[in-house]
């Protein structure tokens, strides 16, 4: 099963290379991982297999999977019918299609991820893959980003399903925490009971019946068929959409008998598929028409799946596949009409059938299997969900018969709806000749045919061998009570009782209704009488906008002062109003260890006082730097050279960012219509201070336990191989709260960067070669360069003793980087400290050279330094697990080298390696954006001044 996700990954990450080399053609060997996949799971079928990986232990997140007769029958969907969509998409697509190989490697994922979910027996880990999942499906259904359509079409797929997805991941927790285990088979054997449970049943229901597109959350589906067809007839067919048909069905043995399962699942279930039948009568997109009639599908299989009992089970199973396979080929046959003609529009095809026989044959099985005729397995499956039904001792009898109408009704209008769809798309309509598309299309190839004919006979096989569907479908439905009903097995024949009577009823209903179909043309309302979901999607996202509007006009009034002074009103009156009202520890605590942290803080706070009443900008920042200068200096004081040396070169950089900006403001503050509130600023500056000090102090007076410190040194050896202490919190112990701290700095990054550019994110700092001839202003003709970029600063702005001074230091810098990179584990340093001293580095570069100087220091993407600094950061939670090690933590690798000796490597430094290349893209793509980019401004106005 692991191999089966590594190999879908590594399929996807050379997916987009091998379509660039091979065009579409590279879907066939990219088809060959499921197929292969799919003949593990056939040599694996009546073996129930397991897999325990430790991954996140602390929080219950252990990646186990397990593969059992469900799993195996999900597979089919999964592996075999995906195989076969990208055998199609080899032919759909051509080689210059935009963004092919992205698409390749999304639908790989989308393969390997739906694998995962169907086996994974974790349920937080479950949710990950089914998030997965999500993403994907967004990225695919927005394939063709340049529509708006697609836009639309894959923001509300996206924003249904994950908020399904979150009150799911509630429900798995709630469930996780009253079960005391996050097992599904373990919850399943020895389902909990109680209200709370019942809630966590409800949440993790709103999750399912949002993937699956059920009632009052089927709109997403329509809308996302602004997807490529092959997206359609795989998503939206035979995988994404039975994630929830999955989870309902693999919960059913537990849960079905709770209170609020049956009621929920069985309604809304009907609903849709009544009220999506009706829809798909009403469309003229052919994939409309399928779309709705998948959503009316998927309320059918809800409703047997979700009822609980062996035999609807079965039927639900069988039902499964059988909507997997003339779902998808009819999916992939309007993707070849399409394709052929350029319309999906039935009011813009007529003699199609007459022109491509063989599509319109495939089309006809498939669209047959659909309506339940015989003897294919939808036909098969009907009968076993109508016999089930059919006085199941698990409803009351009238809520039986109730079900029973309502699934007939529903029926009918499935079989209207299929020939609609082969009427629509293959008959004359009453016209002597083809139309306007039809004449101009062109033949599909017989490539393009096969994927769609091989499933279309494949639902005639299944249903005339409907005992070898039983055969595998079977083995799990036994795992769900039989209620006492009678022993069922899938057949074609099964005499002349009530459920065929039902079919004929069934069928002739159909027939009767599209016969009459002009009439149900004049009965079509102008609005439709259940409202439009979509609608009430747009009103909502409005009102959710209008509520977002007014609530940040009353509480963002504009006023940066007004604003600050709310948080630091609240931070100082919730706390000391806590303290005030609650047990009040008694304070011991010493002003200071030794006159040197007095005569330190001294000086910090006149440099804080200095600034709060300078008015030159300049100044301000440079005794505000003073308070973060004695900062390191007391953190030297305790004995913490790690913390003191990143306090120094943090401090240092944020003075040359501010220093970059205030280039850009006028040099004096104009305080002129805020001279009343300097008493209450006074007073709200002295109050957040004590209240800071006097919590520190009460923090510290409340340890009852042995600090927690005294056990890092221990910890920081045993667990991370390194002496640095917090070097190995940040990339082992914490590592997690790193990568989103890097993760967070790369948005800065974006953010800062997007505030200067406006048309273009990245991109490297202009080189001396990139530099107009015109732009030497130096008029020195001068034997030796120090810097490149010297030559190209006014003479008035260069210094020539910095650039020598650069020139000299410059290299001792940047060794001086490297040894703190590699030194951090154990020493002071780390990637964190070596590259802050990388970027001062280069803004020593920049100030003494210019911005030219920048280009040729670092004539790389600022972009890819941040990208690749993430992908070794993200990388090493995969090499960690590799070498048997929880992700994101130390792994440690001993080598012996001739002439190095022994060496031991441990995978946290190429996480603080990752660290290291995201500081110091940061630093380039400040010095990118708020310092070459404003001095090219400045240049450019100069030079239109002068004209």
């Amino acid at each position: 099963m692991l191999a089966i996700l590594l190999a879908h990954t590594v399929a996807a990450v050379f997916a987009p290379l091998a379509v660039r080399y091979w065009g579409r053609n590279a879907f066939f060997p990219l088809a060959l991982v499921p197929l292969a996949s799919l003949i593990w799971v056939f040599a694996n079928w009546n073996t129930e297999q397991t897999l325990s990986i430790q991954w996140v232990p602390g929080l219950s997140m252990n990646f186990d999977m397990r593969f059992d007769s469900l799993a195996a029958i999900m597979s089919l969907l999964v592996l075999g019918i995906g195989a076969l969509i990208l055998l199609y998409c080899a032919r759909y697509f051509e080689d210059d299609e935009p963004r092919l190989g992205i698409f390749a490697a999304e639908m790989v994922a989308f393969s390997g991820a739906m694998f995962g979910l169907i086996t994974s027996d974790n349920m937080l880990v479950l949710y990950v893959f089914w998030e997965i999942t999500t993403v994907l499906s967004f990225l695919l259904v927005g394939h063709y980003a340049e529509r708006a359509s697609s836009r639309r079409a894959a923001t509300q797929a996206l924003l249904v399903t994950t908020a399904g997805g979150l009150a799911m991941l509630v429900g798995i927790i709630i469930l996780g925490q009253v079960a005391g285990s996050y097992s599904l088979s373990t919850i399943i054997a020895d389902a909990p009971g109680g209200w709370l449970a019942g809630v966590a049943v409800v949440l993790i229901l709103i999750g399912a019946l949002s993937k699956s597109a059920i009632v009052p959350m089927h709109f997403w589906l329509p809308g996302a068929m602004a997807a490529p067809t092959p997206v359609s007839g795989y998503l939206h067919a035979a995988a994404m959409v039975k994630a929830g048909i999955y989870l309902v069905a693999r919960m059913a043995p537990g849960f079905a008998d709770s209170g609020p399962w049956r009621a929920t699942v069985i309604s809304l279930g009907l609903v849709s598929m009544i009220l999506a039948g009706w829809r798909a009568l009403r469309a003229f997109d052919l994939k409309l028409i399928l779309a709705f009639g998948t959503v009316s599908q998927l309320g059918f299989l809800m409703v047997l799946v979700g009822i609980g009992t062996e035999q609807a089970m079965l039927a639900g199973l069988a039902m499964v596949l059988a909507h997997a396979m003339f779902k998808a080929t009819l999916f992939m046959v309007v993707g070849a009409i399409d394709h052929t003609t350029g319309t999906r529009d039935i009011r813009k095809l007529a003699h199609l059938g007459k022109k491509v026989p063989i599509l319109a044959g495939i089309a006809a099985l498939a669209a047959a299997s659909m309506a339940g005729l015989p003897p294919f397995l939808g036909f098969v499956g009907k009968e076993a969900a109508l016999s089930a039904v059919i006085g199941t001792p698990v409803l009351d009898p009238t809520v039986s018969i109730l079900v029973v109408t309502a699934m007939v009704i529903g029926s009918m209008l499935t079989v209207t709806y299929s020939i609609r769809f082969v009427w629509g798309a293959f008959g004359r309509k009453q016209l002597k000749r083809p139309s306007p598309a039809v004449k101009k299309m062109h033949q599909p190839a017989a490539l393009f045919l096969a994927a769609p004919a091989f499933l279309a006979v494949l639902g005639l096989l299944a249903g005339i061998f409907s005992p070898v569907v039983d055969a595998i479908v079977s083995p799990y439905a036994r795992t769900t009570p039989s209620y006492g009903q009678a022993s069922y097995h899938l057949s074609l024949w099964h005499g002349f009782n009530l459920p065929l009577g039902l079919t004929v009823i069934v069928v002739s209903g159909g027939v009767a209704l599209f016969i009459a179909h002009r009439v149900l043309n004049r009965l079509k309302f102008e609005h439709p009488p259940l409202g439009n979901a979509d609608r009430v999607y747009d009103a909502v996202l409005k009102g959710m906008d209008t509520l977002s509007i007014r609530l940040t006009g009353s509480t963002q009034r504009g006023s940066l002062p007004v604003t600050q002074a709310t948080i630091l009103l609240t931070l100082v009156l919730l706390p000391m109003i806590v303290l005030a009202v609650g047990d009040v520890p008694g304070l011991n605590f010493k002003l200071f260890d030794t006159p040197l942290q007095m005569v330190v803080a001294l000086i910090m706070i006149a440099g804080a006082l200095g600034a709060t009443v300078m008015r030159n900008r300049l100044a301000s920042v440079l005794l505000v730097g003073v308070t973060g200068y004695g900062c390191g200096i007391i953190f030297a004081i305790h004995g913490a050279p790690d913390l003191a040396l990143t306090q120094f070169l943090v401090e240092t950089l944020t003075l040359v960012v501010f220093v970059l900006v205030l280039r850009k403001l006028p040099a004096e503050v104009d305080d002129r219509g805020s001279a009343g509130w300097r008493i209450p600023r006074a007073l709200l500056a002295i109050a957040v201070g004590a209240t800071v000090t006097i919590l520190g102090a009460f923090a510290m007076n409340a340890r009852s336990t042995e600090p927690l410190y005294l056990q890092l040194p221990d910890a920081a050896y045993l667990l991370g191989d390194g002496k640095n202490i917090v070097n190995v919190l940040l990339v082992d112990i914490r590592a997690w709260d790193t990568l989103g701290e890097i993760s967070v700095l790369l948005v800065a990054a974006t953010g800062v960067a997007s505030l200067v550019f406006r048309n273009r994110r990245f991109g490297t700092a202009p080189r001396v070669s990139d530099a107009p001839a015109s732009s030497s202003e130096s008029g020195v003709g001068s034997d030796t360069t120090w810097l490149l970029g010297g030559d190209l600063i006014d003479p008035r702005h260069r210094s020539l003793i910095l650039e020598v001074t650069t020139r000299l230091v410059f290299p001792t810098i940047m060794v001086m980087s490297v040894y703190f990179f590699f030194a951090g584990h154990n020493a002071p340093g780390g990637g964190f400290a070596g590259g802050l001293t990388a970027g001062l580095a280069l803004v020593l570069r920049y100030l003494a050279g210019g911005r030219y100087e920048l280009g040729e220091a670092v004539p790389i993407d600022a972009g890819k330094i941040l990208g690749l600094g993430l992908i070794f950061a993200a990388g090493t939670a995969l090499t960690s697990l590799f070498l048997g090690a929880p992700a994101l933590s130390s792994a440690t690798l001993e080598l012996t080298l001739p002439i190095l000796g022994d060496i031991k490597i441990v995978t946290a430094l190429f996480f603080d390696l990752g660290v290291y290349l995201i500081v110091v893209g940061l630093v380039l793509d400040i010095l990118r954006s708020l310092g070459a980019r404003l001095d090219a401004q400045v240049e450019t106005k100069k030079q239109v001044n002068a004209r």
